[in-house]
């Protein structure tokens, strides 16, 4: 029950709790008003870098949500240029994580990293989108145990400024594993092949348990 009221603190959220709770003494000193103010804000500072434990399914013939969030996108689209897969078609799906969300992302399959790439770009709102090909954004291709590819796209939003990557090329990964954050509102896309959505618009998806897709 204690974990699940305080859950575990992301490593990069130490930083940000130590300046909410430097603003709020600050502003506590000013009126107690302004210190109720800091107070909210330090406790969602905390909830914002929750990373919380979660139970996989650990099965190769499903894909696991690499986002706690809102599923906005489920469609069928070319390849992603910057990787070299224009020419295979995907299916692709997107989940919106709102600034109330956990941002701590997993992998959706185990597999093993054959490439990371970053792009630096602008900052729209991640819900539009133009987001996923001008926003600053993160590629994880992962060869899953049946041989496809899967990519997953960590795209930073109107809010959020860095994306933070957990995981490196070339290493094995066990389904859910985490492989990042992105710190204050952002999405994330997964690009998969041969594999069946589960999923539908609107439906609300949770990192490493909600079922994306079945073989």
């Amino acid at each position: 029950m204690f974990s699940k009221i305080f859950p575990k603190l992301h490593s990069e959220g130490y930083k940000f709790i130590v300046i909410a709770i430097v603003i709020t003494i600050v502003l506590y000193n000013i009126s107690i008003f302004l210190g109720l103010i800091g107070l909210i804000l330090s406790t969602w500072v905390y909830y914002f870098f929750r990373d919380p434990e979660r139970v996989v399914i650990e099965d190769d013939d499903y894909l696991v949500s690499p986002a706690d969030g809102e599923v906005i996108k489920v469609e069928e689209v070319e390849g992603i240029k910057e990787l070299g897969l224009e020419n295979k078609k995907f299916n692709k799906i997107s989940i919106f994580m709102n600034i109330f969300d956990c941002h701590v992302n997993r992998t959706p399959c185990a597999g093993k990293v054959e490439d990371i790439l970053y792009k630096p770009g602008k900052f729209f709102n991640a819900s539009l989108d133009k987001a996923s090909e001008d926003n600053e954004r993160n590629y994880y291709r992962i060869k899953d145990t049946h041989g496809n590819d899967i990519i997953v796209v960590q795209i930073a939003g109107l809010i959020a400024r860095r994306i933070v990557c957990e995981t490196n090329k070339n290493k094995e990964l066990k389904q859910g594993e985490r492989i990042g954050m992105i710190r204050f509102g952002s999405r994330a896309d997964v690009y998969y092949e041969n594999y069946t959505p589960l999923v539908k618009i609107g439906q609300r998806a949770i990192s490493g348990e909600t079922l994306l897709a079945k073989k």
